[in-house]
């Protein structure tokens, strides 16, 4: 099954900008299944779980953020961030023409289908899915992003890029060399003159460079959700600690928290376990599916 490529057109401070996306799947399905990459990636990285769903009978659309894969650039730098992501993402919702959608984020992707379900006024967001992010994120976590992000990255070829990104994201969990090829060309683009640069554009992390880095506290958002949430937490995470996934199943929509073993942030939702355990609990069979002895993904207190 191959997605269609499709665009909207978004609206920023200095103008407007296209906003690319991938849609798989009919466009009547009965459910339809948002799924938001973090940072520094882009919409391919949910080709598996997007093509699994659809293979379901979902309509699946993988938006590229603003700044990030097949999306434009912002003119003005200073735009990147969550009031323009959630004013993008409603530009989505409503091309979409559906009432209610299924969210899938990931660490970024998370925080936006997080602000988008807390906010009143009979918010779109059916059931949530957050990947390895929470609403207190530490400070050390966020330096250690500023690192990577706040740098212009240009690799000589091929071979000095793949070794640089299989340590960027070897926390991403187990992948196999045929995940590590596409995972490695997703997030390269030719640079003019020659090499490969990251496929984004290196202005996003001017936030992170711009002052001081503190801890950010946004319980206030998570309490405010009222929606069913299914939490996923790469067992090694520096990003969501054990304390504060552990909060998020007792405080706001009391998450059903489901661990992912040999991951660190964030788990990239390429394995079987993985998108079984999305697709199963999005039907609300998951419980049922646990009860039965199948075990997609490891949860969170057992053995």
């Amino acid at each position: 099954m191959e997605p269609q490529q499709k665009s909207i057109k978004g609206l920023s401070s200095a103008g407007f900008h296209r906003l690319a996306y991938r849609e798989w799947g009919a466009a009547d399905a009965e459910r339809t299944a948002v799924c938001v990459h973090g940072l520094t990636r882009s919409g391919r990285d949910f080709d598996a779980l997007a093509a699994h769903l659809a293979s379901a009978g979902w309509r699946v659309v993988c938006p590229d953020v603003a700044g990030r894969g097949e999306s434009d650039w912002l003119r003005n730098p200073a735009d990147y961030g969550y009031p323009q992501y959630l004013q993008d993402m409603n530009a989505l919702l409503a091309r979409l023409q559906v009432d209610e959608v299924d969210w899938v984020g990931t660490s970024m992707g998370g925080l936006i289908g997080m602000m988008l379900a807390a906010q009143p006024g009979g918010q779109p967001i059916r059931r949530l899915v957050v990947n390895d992010v929470g609403p207190l994120i530490p400070k050390a976590a966020l330096e250690r992003i500023a690192e990577y992000v706040g740098r212009e990255w240009v690799f000589a070829d091929l071979a000095e890029a793949d070794k640089h990104l299989r340590k960027a994201y070897a926390t991403f969990g187990d992948l196999s060399e045929a995940q590590w090829r596409k995972l490695i060309g997703d997030s390269l683009r030719e640079r003019p003159g020659g090499g490969y640069i990251p496929n984004y554009d290196p202005r996003i992390g001017d936030a992170f460079v711009a002052g001081p880095l503190e801890d950010v506290d946004i319980w206030p958002v998570w309490d405010s959700i009222s929606c069913p949430v299914l939490l996923l937490r790469g067992l090694f995470s520096d990003l969501l600690s054990a304390n504060t996934a552990a909060q998020m199943t007792l405080r706001g929509p009391q998450a059903t928290l489901v661990e992912v073993p040999e991951a660190g942030h964030a788990p990239a939702l390429l394995s079987r376990a993985e998108v079984e355990t999305i697709r199963l609990w999005l039907e609300g069979a998951y419980d049922a599916a646990l009860d039965a002895g199948l075990e997609p993904a490891r949860q969170a207190g057992s053995a």
